[in-house]
């Protein structure tokens, strides 16, 4: 087998860069990482096309021109805007039973199998521009929520018409069905789509619940009919290469798919209820979340104060929060930042959430003795100097990070509390001696995550007295402040908030709050003297963001006590 080309000898032969451009390109990968391809076109070295020439070059496949050759009614009506989607796909023509369709990724070349099962069509890829792809799907593919809701009964319908075709006790042929199939695929789809972060199948006596979780709240989709939610879940069961004959224990699994060139993974959970599996997908997209902490929607002072925790030599750098407060997402950001050429991370985590690029990072496996303290352990023989340990759930854990931290280490941890003061009582109680924490806890931080203020329907308005009680102010205080709350609209799911973004407190263990730890104070006496000491607590950076206009003052209140 011939050795694959390099991409940047491919353009070199057709005359469009020098050595000295792949070179410089090279540097950038290097430093930065990315694509070859994608670094060159940055520095506007070559043109879009001139890149899908060369992949198409790379990978053996047809280069297609979209604006020579724009795309045909009835390849289009072959397959369905959430399929296309879902496999970056474009459909150019249709010849009988053979699909033309075009690819920006060669490596989506792989999939186009699963695509003719779908489609019922012998699928040929061709490779074209990226752009003009998405703009073919925006163009020739008209969905809006209504035709949405219109697409489903369409294929709950071909589900049911198939349905005397397939064993409904045989599993397998059941989730092989390509109604199922395509049914799933849409349904996934949307979730992406409106970045959800949850998808719940849930089956009742007499009803079948789809639901997403987006910006941390839960939303109903339109249904199929209660008798398809096997059906649909078995599907998902054979996609996370679960056993689809156990019904009656938990299972947990993985999904990785492509959804428009870019990868998305999905864990899987399903749980036995009285009538049938209640089966939830985690989305993880990586797309959806920024890994640095300048794009994190942190205030300018937080972020500066979170760079100097991982400038740090040595210590621990605890961050608190109760589950889906954002702890981990914060914790890459600031891992990112400690990722240098001359700094080895290591991670160990229950489960990786994310792939990060220089990073070694070790799944905890408790099964087979994988345990967080057990890797951690190990970890000190790699020679590191940046630790991430996932969650600090007991005293051997934190025994094992605090010895981590004494040895000249720089570890970064989570645990559940409610703010950042309780964190020392909390590891005070599960048994760590207090003169081991003064040595070694460096800072903490506590966050909450807020909707935003959709930007497309946001109005201000004067609070109302009832407002400011409840917020504790008083009229003098918001002189000059701008209140907002989003009117709902399409955009938003008429919801009013579009995305999210974190509220922080930040406890800098200090020599006076030593003392005061070594003498064995209370939660309540350490907050006091670190506010005395110029704390933000969460409550005033939440109102701070409500005077921005940039939340309102129900998720500020949702999220935060006063103090």
């Amino acid at each position: 087998m011939a050795p694959r080309r390099l991409l940047g000898q491919i353009l070199k032969e057709l005359g469009l860069i020098h050595e000295g451009m792949v070179q410089e390109a090279l540097s950038i990968q290097r430093d930065k990482g990315g694509r070859i391809g994608e670094i060159l076109l940055a520095m506007k070295c070559i043109e879009a096309p001139d890149l899908a020439k060369a992949l198409a070059s790379q990978a053996g496949l047809p280069f297609h021109d979209l604006q020579a050759q724009p795309p045909s009614q009835d390849a289009i009506a072959k397959i369905d805007l959430a399929t296309a989607r879902a496999f970056g796909v474009l459909p150019v023509s249709l010849q009988g039973k053979t699909l033309k369709v075009a690819i920006a990724d060669p490596a989506t070349a792989t999939m186009l199998g699963d695509l003719g099962f779908t489609s019922g069509c012998e699928i040929v890829g061709v490779l074209a521009e990226a752009a003009l792809i998405q703009q073919g799907l925006d163009r020739y593919y008209k969905e809006g929520a209504d035709e949405g809701k219109q697409r489903i009964h369409q294929l709950v319908q071909e589900l049911q018409q198939q349905g005397g075709k397939i064993d409904l006790e045989d599993k397998a042929a059941m989730a092989k069905a390509a109604p199922v199939v395509k049914l799933l695929n849409y349904i996934l789809y949307q979730a992406i789509r409106d970045k959800a972060s949850d998808i719940h199948l849930e089956p009742f006596e007499t009803d079948f619940k789809i639901r997403y979780r987006v910006d941390g709240s839960l939303f109903e989709l339109e249904a199929p009919p209660p008798h398809l939610a096997e059906a649909l879940i078995a599907r998902v069961k054979v996609m996370s290469d679960l056993d689809i004959a156990e019904t009656r224990l938990p299972q947990d699994g993985r999904i990785e798919l492509t959804v428009g060139g870019r990868s998305v993974d999905l864990r899987v959970s399903t749980l036995p209820t009285m009538f049938g599996e209640s089966t939830v997908m985690r989305i993880l997209d990586r797309s959806n979340v920024s890994l640095s902490l300048d794009n994190l929607g942190l205030l300018p002072a937080v972020r500066t104060h979170l760079r100097k925790f991982v400038d740090l030599p040595h210590g621990i750098v605890l961050v608190t929060g109760p589950t889906g407060s954002g702890k981990t997402t914060t914790l890459y950001a600031m891992l990112n930042e400690a990722n240098k050429e001359d700094t080895k991370v290591i991670t160990v985590e229950d489960p990786v959430e994310y792939d990060l690029e220089g990073i070694i990072q070790v799944p905890v496996n408790e099964d087979i003795g994988v345990t967080y303290a057990g890797v951690l352990r190990t970890i000190l023989r790699q020679d590191p100097d940046v630790i991430l340990v996932g969650e600090i759930r007991d005293k051997e854990t934190a025994q094992t990070a605090i010895e981590a931290s004494l040895t000249g280490h720089l570890v970064f941890s989570t645990l559940h509390t409610n703010d950042a003061a309780s964190a020392v009582t909390r590891l005070v109680d599960i048994g760590i001696e207090p003169f081991l924490l003064t040595a070694t806890v460096q800072g903490i931080l506590a966050q909450r995550l807020v909707r935003r203020v959709c930007t497309e329907c946001k109005t201000f308005y004067e609070p109302a007295d009832e407002v400011l009680r409840r917020l504790a102010l008083v009229a003098s205080q918001v002189v000059g402040k701008k209140f907002a709350y989003g009117k709902g609209c399409a955009r938003c799911n008429f919801t009013g908030y579009k995305g999210r973004m974190a509220i922080t407190e930040i406890l800098d263990i200090d020599d006076r709050l030593r003392e005061m730890i070594l003498q064995g104070a209370s939660t309540t006496a350490l907050q006091a003297a670190a506010v005395e000491n110029g704390l933000v607590t969460l409550r005033e950076n939440g109102l701070q963001a409500v005077f921005d206009g940039t939340t309102t003052v129900e998720e500020v209140l949702r999220e935060t006590i006063t103090t």
